[in-house]
């Protein structure tokens, strides 16, 4: 990420316009960072047009467009400019990016309890044969008369409760349901310009979330499908969905209806 810029007009650079938008509307850093929730040193570096503190082109926009409404400038237009000193506005990145590690990440070699319980069947249906066989026509007539005359051998019999072979192991439904797919779909919701009503249902019709943010606050939904989300006093929140920062042109005092669904997210 570059820091500073080399404009090819008269305008003040992102970071100078904020700085004299924010000293012409008599505030200083620290009132800017409490109302806006911007930590003092992003300020400080954003207004020196140094944006490397900012953690990403995303949230240095996200940055640039709350500062410029907390020193009442059009948020809109300085994004469109910070996009222009800095290569662009960034290409969609989809969702499914997101999940990929999680899914390229081998599974653990899993047991084959279906072969290790026909084996315990097999033996145990063995063990069952020789004691049947054993215990009916495969005495010895010797050995009858050897235990009427010797009281000790009785107990030298071997007994079949001994030597019953241990029970297959638990079925592996624990494993099978740690490896279904991790995809969903992600929408935060932050008020950084006034309070905001938020409705979320998944995408079953199940209500989510329902709140009413005051301006600094944010919430987090998730569904495995889509997430509905009605908003109140639109204008006033900013959304992100799947970890990207959505462009909107939301009105104060509006209400949106808004559907997102896993993939890369639209505005509306």
């Amino acid at each position: 990420m570059s820091i500073g810029n080399s404009p090819t007009d008269d305008r003040p650079s992102v970071g100078r316009a904020l700085q004299r938008a924010r000293i012409d509307a008599k505030l200083t850093v620290d009132e800017v960072s409490t109302q806006t929730r911007v930590r003092i040193p992003i300020v400080h570096a954003i207004e020196q047009d140094d944006f490397s503190r900012c953690g990403g082109d995303v949230y240095a926009r996200g940055h640039v467009r709350t500062l410029a409404r907390a020193v009442g400038l059009d948020p809109t237009e300085l994004v469109a400019q910070y996009d222009e000193e800095h290569g662009g506005k960034p290409e969609p990145t989809p969702a499914a990016p997101l999940f990929e590690a999680e899914r390229i990440r081998p599974e653990p070699r899993r047991p084959n309890w279906t072969a290790a319980m026909v084996a315990a069947i097999v033996a145990l249906i063995g063990f069952v044969g020789f004691s049947v066989f054993s215990d009916s026509g495969g005495e010895n007539p010797n050995a009858v008369d050897s235990k009427t005359d010797d009281k000790a051998t009785p107990d030298k019999k071997p007994s079949p409760s001994t030597s019953r072979p241990e029970a297959p192991g638990p079925e592996p439904s624990d494993s099978a349901i740690a490896g279904a797919p991790a995809d969903r779909v992600t929408v935060k919701v932050e008020a950084d310009n006034g309070s905001s009503w938020v409705l979320a249902k998944g995408g079953d019709g199940r209500e989510l979330k329902q709140t009413t943010l005051s301006q600094g606050d944010s919430v987090t939904v998730s569904d495995k499908e889509k997430v509905n989300l009605t908003l109140g006093n639109a204008g006033a929140v900013q959304v992100w969905v799947n970890g990207k920062e959505l462009d909107n042109d939301f009105k104060l005092g509006g209400v949106e209806h808004l559907t997102y669904t896993k993939g890369d997210p639209e505005a509306g």
